[in-house]
C-alpha cells in the first residue's frame, strides 16, 4: 500500500460536492490492470466540467478528475506493460466515472494504456494531453478526407484554448494558411507566433446571424466551439470543403440548413476522442512524436502548474480565463 495526493471530490449528504486535495492510499484506487505513477496529467474544459457540482457526466462520487495522464508503470497485471514502461492513458471514462489523472498514483484498465512513442517525453505528451491529440485527429481528419496544404486556408475557432491553440500550431507546421479565430484580441501575437497567418474575431465568423449560405472563404476548419458559429462557417465552407468538429462550449445546437450540404458539398466530419480506436489512437500519437510534432510551439502554449493550483484553474477554464495547455506536474 502506497500513500499519496490526489485532488478528491466527494458528495455530502445534504447533496453538495466538496472537493479538497487529499492523501489517499492505493487501495482506494480502482482494482484495474495497470498502476502508474503519474508524472504529469493537463487541464481540459472537460475537466472544468467534471469539477462542477452534480455534473451529469460523473456517475458517481467520490470522483478524482483529469481525463489524461502521462506516467511511469509502478505495477502490471497486463503482458504488455512493464514496470519502469513509460505510457500515456487518455480518455475513456478516466476521470469522469473512473479516477484520473489529478492524483500522483493512477490504476487504469491495460485497455486505456497506450506506450509512450518514441520521440517525445512524459511533459510532451501532456503539452499536448486530450486537446493535442483532438487537435491532431482533426487535421488527420481532414486530410484523410482530401486537405492538401495547397488547397486553401484553413480556419480554426477558439484559437486560445487548448485544441485550438495545438491545431493552429500543427496545421502552420504541415504548411497550411491558418486563419485563428478568437474572442480574445489580446492574444493576435500570439496565435501569429503559434503560426496563424491571420487572426481574426469571433465576430467575422459569426455575426450573430446564421444565413443559408455566405461567401465562400476556407476550404476547411477545426472547430472545436459548436452551436451557432458552426452553422455559421460551414456556409462560408469553399465548394468540397469540410469542417471537424470536437467541441460544444458554444452550446450543442447547430440551427444549419440543407444548402451547404447540397449545393457546395460541403462534409461535416465528427472527431471523438474518447472512444477513438486504438489503432487510430496509436497512430495519432505516432504523428504527434513525428510529422505533427510542434517544438517550437511548446514552451509559447504550455503553462505549468502544481496539483494544489489545480481547483483556482478549473475555475478559470470554465470562466474562457486560460490559453493554451496547462499542465499538472506530479511526479
Amino acid at each position: 500500500m502506497t500513500e499519496f495526493k490526489a485532488y478528491y471530490i466527494d458528495q455530502m449528504e445534504n447533496g453538495k460536492t466538496n472537493a479538497e486535495i487529499k492523501t489517499i492510499s492505493t487501495r482506494e484506487l480502482p482494482a484495474s490492470d495497470v498502476l502508474i505513477q503519474v508524472h504529469y496529467s493537463s487541464v481540459n474544459y472537460k475537466d472544468g466540467m467534471v469539477s462542477s457540482p452534480g455534473n451529469p457526466m460523473v456517475k458517481g462520487y467520490p470522483i478524482i478528475p483529469g481525463i489524461d495522464l502521462a506516467g511511469i508503470v509502478a505495477e502490471s497485471k497486463d503482458d504488455r506493460f512493464h514496470e519502469g514502461d513509460a505510457v500515456i492513458a487518455t480518455s475513456y471514462e478516466i476521470g469522469v466515472s473512473h479516477h484520473g489523472g489529478y492524483s500522483e498514483y493512477a490504476s487504469v484498465p491495460g485497455d486505456w494504456v497506450v506506450p509512450l512513442p518514441d520521440g517525445i517525453t512524459l511533459e510532451e505528451s501532456m503539452i499536448y494531453g486530450t486537446a493535442g491529440f483532438t487537435a491532431a485527429l482533426s487535421v488527420h481528419k481532414l486530410e484523410k478526407n482530401g486537405l492538401t496544404p495547397g488547397d486553401g486556408s484553413v480556419l480554426v475557432t477558439g484559437a486560445t484554448g487548448g485544441v485550438g491553440s495545438m491545431a493552429v500550431a500543427m496545421l502552420a507546421k504541415r504548411g497550411y494558411e491558418v486563419e485563428a479565430s478568437t474572442g480574445s484580441k489580446e492574444h493576435k501575437n500570439y496565435l501569429l507566433d503559434l503560426g496563424a497567418a491571420r487572426v481574426l474575431s469571433r465576430e467575422e465568423v459569426y455575426d450573430g446571424k446564421v444565413r443559408s449560405l455566405g461567401k465562400q472563404r476556407w476550404i476547411a476548419a477545426v472547430d472545436p466551439v459548436g452551436g451557432e458559429p458552426l452553422a455559421s462557417l460551414l456556409t462560408q465552407l469553399k465548394y468540397n470543403g469540410a469542417a471537424a468538429v470536437s467541441g460544444l462550449t458554444a452550446g450543442t445546437d447547430v440551427p444549419t440548413q440543407v444548402y451547404p450540404f447540397i449545393l457546395r458539398g460541403i462534409n461535416l466530419l465528427g472527431v471523438d476522442s474518447v472512444y477513438c480506436p486504438m489503432n487510430t489512437r496509436k497512430e495519432i500519437w505516432s504523428r504527434l512524436a513525428d510529422d505533427l510534432k510542434t517544438t517550437d510551439a511548446f514552451e509559447k502554449i504550455k503553462v505549468e502548474i502544481s496539483l494544489d493550483q489545480v481547483p483556482e484553474t478549473l475555475t478559470s477554464i470554465l470562466k474562457g480565463k486560460t490559453r493554451g495547455r496547462t499542465i499538472v506536474k506530479l511526479g
